[in-house]
């Protein structure tokens, strides 16, 4: 309680101090020098190179908006900030009836009544469509407020929600929840993580497809210390399929320390200060508060709240997205909690536990950057990002399947040339704990792998990366069942978590694999990410049961290959295999994952 009085207290303080220190902000409004597509830049304590995207829509359009009458518009970004962070830490910190909870999937959200009272203009009308709902008078002329986190706005107020183009006036649909959990890293580290943004796209490269720093508002100027911290920033949140669109968002970002051990960092859209009309989501204060705990820990609660329009989503993900939960504040903690574990595992200097063979310090950590390269990539490749240019399979039948090109030139991570990712999306009435245990089993491999036909797999050494059993990376044995001879590993990523499980595999020869293991460069390998996503059909709190939505991506090298002509050949065998290898496992999981050896492909 100690601790809530403080914040409140110093909550009322923080607007005025702001305005007051208006005048001496020193305003960078230069776009960084950003990588370009053959180039990536490095971040050291993260262990990885990362490619900060070098073009967001529309963001070039955002620098002028905010330079033109740039004295007036620091000043609104800035009273924006602060109320933000003001709202955001009410959210965290708060309980019902301002947040309610989903017992089918047992998360929270926000009751919208509560919300326009407590944080919004409440008109005459809304008051007594209040006071009815308290009385328990007849509602049923009324608009349905407050009993879903999918709800949609029509009453006036200043918090009014956009409008869709085509349709104007239409309301979009409000998503919001929140999370709590405890990340195994000190708070201080944590606000690093989440303001520097190199580090923040390597923490978040399931959700976040592309970042870019438009500007810095204020800052103490001091390295690593961000108290105080307001930026200009633009983002592209995705799902890891080709099936749901993207989000773009354009928001201040903006750092306090609000008391020792104490921090909190708040996203607040710009689109209501400077009109992108074709702009279909908006971010609402959301973010997270931060505090350290006496075991090295941090308490995080994340609080996610924005305005979408969801309407171009496909059938299949529907109940998923428009829940909330694809893009919720539980699915943020859980993949920085995951993050945390395999930074714990990069630097850890014990020694490895239950391995299948025994793998050096040095080539722990070669295997471990290349499979945090590889995992990154395949989550971006799969999403429905601008920058994957996705058109439908030309062939009869086969219109789910995607296919997109990618070309690469001086880049030693990636194979020169061409190469064709192929994805699709299905729905198999099975819980994702069924069909993950199937997949990330190396020996399971031969029982859905169209390409693994008279061959044996299994792996061979593995490096835990958290708790669960299933996070892991491994090291899969290809070998010749005529001949006994390898021909090929698989270097193979698998995560689970309460959101979603990942497996993410890439074939590597056997002398890059032999340099891997002496702890040679892993940037010098050149590898193409293939593999799974597999999310939940709708919100469930036990994930042993429900459906699942199972895409699956095949990455390839094709040299007849350009953006735009695909051999026909290559085209049809692809599709053979994609086709196949969703029969196989549709075939195992649905019969309770017995499979003969006569049934092997």
């Amino acid at each position: 309680m100690t601790t809530n009085r403080r914040i409140l207290k110093y909550l009322n303080l923080e607007s005025s101090r702001l305005d007051s220190s208006i005048s001496q902000i020193e305003v960078d409004m230069r776009i960084p020098q950003l990588a370009t597509p053959s180039t990536q830049e490095s971040s050291a304590n993260m262990g990885s190179n990362v490619q900060v995207a070098s073009n967001i829509s529309r963001a070039s359009d955002l620098l002028m908006a905010v330079t033109s009458s740039a004295e007036i518009n620091r000043m609104k970004i800035s009273e924006l900030a602060s109320e933000a962070m003001e709202e955001l830490t009410k959210l965290a910190l708060a309980r019902e009836p301002l947040w309610q909870c989903n017992i089918e999937s047992n998360t929270e959200f926000l009751s919208d009544i509560e919300y326009m009272r407590e944080f919004g203009y409440t008109s005459a009308s809304l008051m007594e469509i209040i006071r009815m709902v308290e009385v328990g008078d007849s509602q049923s002329d009324l608009p349905r407020f407050g009993n879903n986190n999918n709800s949609e706005f029509s009453m006036e107020s200043e918090h009014r929600p956009i409008s869709t183009m085509d349709q104007p006036g239409k309301p979009v649909s409000s998503e919001s929840s929140r999370a709590i959990d405890y990340v195994k890293m000190k708070a201080v580290n944590l606000v690093q993580l989440l303001m520097d943004l190199k580090q923040w796209l390597l923490v978040f490269p399931n959700i976040v497809s592309r970042g870019k720093l438009v500007g810095v508002l204020s800052s103490t100027r001091f390295k690593g210390n961000y108290d105080g911290t307001l930026q200009v920033m633009t983002a592209e949140f995705h799902a890891p399929t080709p099936l749901v669109p993207t989000r773009e968002s354009y928001f201040a970002r903006y750092c306090k320390q609000l008391d020792r051990g104490m921090w909190v960092v708040v996203d607040v859209s710009l689109e209501k200060m400077f009109q992108f009309p074709s702009t279909n989501f908006r971010r609402r204060p959301s973010g997270c508060l931060i505090q350290e705990m006496p075991n090295g820990c941090s308490k995080v609660i994340w609080v996610e709240h924005v305005e979408v329009d969801n309407r171009m989503i496909h059938n299949m993900f529907q109940p998923l997205v428009s829940s909330g939960f694809a893009f919720s504040a539980e699915r943020w903690v859980s993949t920085l909690v995951r993050q945390c574990e395999w930074l714990a595992t990069l630097n850890s200097t014990s020694p490895p536990t239950s391995d299948c063979k025994s793998i050096s310090q040095a080539g722990r950590k070669s295997l471990l950057k290349l499979s945090e390269r590889m995992t990154r990539s395949f989550v971006s490749d799969i999403s429905a990002s601008p920058e994957n240019k996705w058109r439908a399979l030309p062939v009869f039948g086969a219109e789910d399947v995607k296919v997109t090109t990618k070309t690469s030139l001086n880049d030693p991570g990636k194979p020169p040339g061409t190469t064709l990712l192929f994805a699709t999306s299905v729905h198999l009435p099975v819980p994702i704990t069924q069909i993950f245990s199937l997949l990330r089993d190396g020996e399971s491999r031969i029982k859905w792998d169209m390409m693994s036909y008279e061959k044996e797999t299994k792996e061979i050494a593995y490096i835990a990366t958290g708790d669960h059993p299933g996070n892991r990376v491994s090291i899969i044995e290809v070998e010749n069942r005529a001949t006994k001879e390898i021909e090929i590993f698989y270097l193979q990523e698998t995560y689970t978590d309460s959101n979603g499980s990942y497996v993410v595999y890439a074939p590597i020869d056997q002398f890059s694999m032999s340099a891997l293991l002496d702890g040679a460069n892993p940037d010098h390998v050149a590898i193409l990410a293939s593999g799974f996503s597999i999310l939940p059909d709708r919100p469930m709190a036990d994930d042993e049961s429900g459906g699942s939505l199972l895409t699956l991506a095949l990455h390839i090298t094709e040299g007849g290959a350009t953006e735009e002509y695909i051999p026909p050949q290559t085209v049809q065998n692809v599709h053979n295999i994609i086709a196949g290898n969703v029969i196989q496992i549709s075939h195992v999981v649905l019969n309770d994952g017995e499979n003969s050896d006569e049934s092997d492909p």
